[in-house]
Order: structure tokens, then sequence, then C-alpha cells
């Protein structure tokens, strides 16, 4: 058996866990740059505020209904997810089969159960979702099942119905899962895109039931090859999607951002990018990997959003450096050489990104004859930079290329405390 615990609301729920005030008040949060709606409470979702619609077309609705809006405030809900993933950790690790925990979202996380005896797996699941919120303040919803995909599904039969199910619902017998599986829609099954759904619907095939009832062959042919296979599958009970390693040190490392206005100048795309360039540096000495490749982009004002990466009209680049480097002035400098590249005079920019792979371990860079002997150093000097920063916050020390006023930052005008990150934005009670 295997279950999925996933966070209700992640966003809103992070937000009333510091202000009990908002407890039944409808709650949404928004995107960057305070553009669309990406996070909403079941209240909100009584009204009728749409998810991903964005807010100046909700905004009317929302003011007549007393609705608390917030812009995204990532430092609280990393921090948040943090301890959920912590307390889902700590719950499995004394267990037999040395149970496993895999992070597969911010606010979700699958577990494996195999040596829960079938008649304690609810109540085993109840004790989850009740320790990780008394732990934590966030609740959360646990669906149980043999499979992934079964466990998705009860989870959000979980969901929907929280108070009859106590935010927990287990398919265990084969008659559970029958019926589950009737009341699915096509287009509510993990793993089903919105084409495939379409698709499935035009062939008459509108439940989980029926699809589950194809002929393997079928899904082979019309559905991806092994991966229809697969969920044909796991809709049966029959696993084909196996928990895998936590992936401790990442192959590349990205920082991409949105601009809170239209960037025209060189001189500000140049502080995007360098300031990008930190926080990538700053994760990649973290795991202790150097890179090998940096990659810029930038992204025009004139184009849709959704078609930038399908059409070709975000503008990119790299570079392959002469020896793989951790050092943030090294891959500033090449950086910021390829924006100048970049960069086309009368055009509005309005998103840039950084990405650094070819990533090796920091210890085994091949050393340079020719070059000074001063590497040690640089290493101590970012690991000061680092400690500084860590313990000090909103880069108390920083090079200068990545500017000062930084009006080109992504607006968060409604963001909240960084009550959990931050000594000088802790809760008062007073």
């Amino acid at each position: 058996m295997q279950a999925i615990v996933d966070c209700n609301s992640f966003y809103c729920s992070c937000e009333r866990l510091f202000r009990p005030d908002l407890r039944n008040r409808p709650v949404v949060v928004l995107s960057n740059n305070d553009g669309c709606i990406i996070s909403r409470s079941d209240e909100a979702k009584k009204l009728g505020v749409g998810m991903a619609g964005p807010y100046f077309q909700a905004r009317h609705l929302i003011g007549k209904n007393d609705v608390a809006v917030f812009s995204s405030n990532y430092p609280l809900y990393g921090d948040l997810s943090r301890r959920v993933m912590d307390t889902l950790r700590i719950l499995t690790e004394h267990t037999k089969e040395n149970r496993k925990v895999e992070v597969y979202s911010v606010d979700e996380a699958f577990l494996d159960l195999s040596d829960i005896p079938p008649r304690e797996l609810y109540e085993y699941a109840l004790h989850i979702r009740n320790t990780v919120e008394q732990w934590t303040g966030i609740s959360v919803s646990v669906g149980v099942a043999p499979t992934r995909t079964l466990a998705k599904l009860a989870n959000g039969m979980a969901k929907k119905n929280k108070e009859a199910t106590r935010c927990v619902v287990a398919l265990l017998t084969q008659e559970e899962q029958r019926i589950a599986l009737q009341q699915t829609r096509v287009d509510s099954i993990w793993g089903v895109g919105r084409s495939y759904a379409t698709k499935l619907i035009n062939w008459g095939i509108t439940s989980a039931w029926e699809l589950c009832n194809m002929p393997e062959a079928w899904a082979h042919r019309n559905m991806g090859g092994v991966v229809g296979v697969r969920l044909v599958r796991e809709l049966r009970g029959i696993p084909a999607i196996v928990m895998e390693e936590e992936l401790v040190n990442k192959k590349m490392i990205a920082t991409t951002r949105m601009f809170g206005r239209p960037v025209t100048e060189l001189y500000e795309l140049k502080e995007a990018v360098a300031t990008y360039i930190s926080r990538a540096a700053e994760k990649l000495r973290r795991q202790q990997s150097a890179a090998g490749i940096v990659s810029v982009f930038i992204v025009p004002k004139e184009q849709d959003h959704s078609a930038d990466f399908k059409h070709g009209a975000t503008v990119s680049s790299y570079i392959t450096l002469p020896k793989p480097t951790a050092l943030t002035h090294e891959l500033i400098k090449a950086a910021v050489g390829l924006v100048e590249g970049l960069f086309e005079r009368g055009k509005e920019y309005k998103k840039a990104g950084v990405m650094l792979s070819g990533l090796v371990p920091d210890d085994s860079v091949q050393g340079n004859l020719f070059a000074p002997a001063s590497q040690n150093q640089h290493r101590f000097l970012m690991h000061t930079l680092d400690n500084i920063n860590f313990s000090m916050r909103d880069d108390a020390v920083k090079f200068g290329s990545s500017g000062t006023d930084k009006n080109w930052k992504m607006r968060q005008e409604l963001r909240s405390g960084r009550y959990s990150t931050r000594w000088e934005e802790l809760r008062q009670v007073k």
C-alpha cells in the first residue's frame, strides 16, 4: 500500500497559520508580480473565485466578499513545507522495512505503507493527518491505495468531502476501488492531460472505470506507449510507478523571475542576471558542486508567455567555462557577457533566467598550474559570503554588479511577513 499526503490549499493554509483571524474568511494567494490567483481557500472556491485566472478580473468579486489577498511569500511556504516533510520522515523512520518518503512537490509527498497491516491502514493514515496538523499547523489530506494513481484518486475524494472523510480515504478492497473509479471522470485522473482526456471522451471513455477495463495493447497504441500501459495497470491496482530515492544533488540549477515592470536598459538586465546567478551559485555551493556551463535567457514583452518556448520568442545563449567553478564572480562574468550578446536596444523585456549545468563535485575540479594560487582564498570568501547572507538574509553582502535600487524586482505588494525565517518579522503575540 502507498499513501499520498497533500496539504490543503497549502499557500492559503500558510497565510492562515499566523493569522487566526483569517480562519473562516476566504483567502487567495497571487502568483509572481501579483498576476494570477494560484491558491484559494475552500471559502473562496465557494464564492466562485477561479483558479489561475487573472487577479484583475476577479478583483470585483474579491472586494465584494471581503476576500483576503496575499502576494506569494515563498520563504514562508518553503519553510513550512520543510516542516511538513520533516514531520512525515519522523513518523516513518522507525519501521522494519525502512519505509521511504518521496517528496513529490512543495505540498505533496508519497509514503510507502507496505509494512502496515491492512486493518490498521486507515487509523495509521488518520494518525499521520492529525500529527502533521498538530506539529506544523498545516492541514493535510491523505489517500491510501495499492498504487500511486489510486492513492491520488483517494486523496482527491478526501479533499472533496473533508468533513465526512476526516480528510482520509483508504481504498483497500477491490470493491472500494471499483466504486471510486466509477465516480471519477477521466479528466480527473492523475497523469491524464487535457488533450488525452478530450480524446478519451470522444472515444466514449468517460470514467476511470471504463479506462481501467481497456486492453493494455489499446493503451499502448493510443496513450503514449509504455506510459499508457502503466496508467491502466495502476488503475487496476497493479503498481507500475516505483518510489524513487530522494535526489540529494541536482543535475542543474536554475533561477528565473518575472520583472516587476518592463526592462528596457542593458544595465538593468545585467543587474537582474547577476542577481540570479548569485542565487544559483549559492545553491551550487550548498551541494558542494561546480558548474561547467552557464546559460542565460531573456524574454521580450511583446510575445505571449504561453508561446515563448513553443515559437522561439525566448532569446538564449550559453557558454562552456574553461573549467567548472562555484565562484560567484566568475559565473557573473560569464553570464553578463552572454547578456550583452542577447540584448537588443528598443525592446522591452519581461523575464530573465539563468541555468548552471555540467555540474561536478567541487573537490574534483582539476587545478591549473598557470593560474594564480588564490583558489582557496576565493573559496573561503564564498564560504564567508554565504554564512553572512544566511544569518543576515536579504543579500546583506552582494556583488556590485547585482545593483542597488533594483527597480525591476518582482512586485509583491501584498506579501505577508516572513514569520518563520526573519527575526525582525516574527509574529508578535500581545
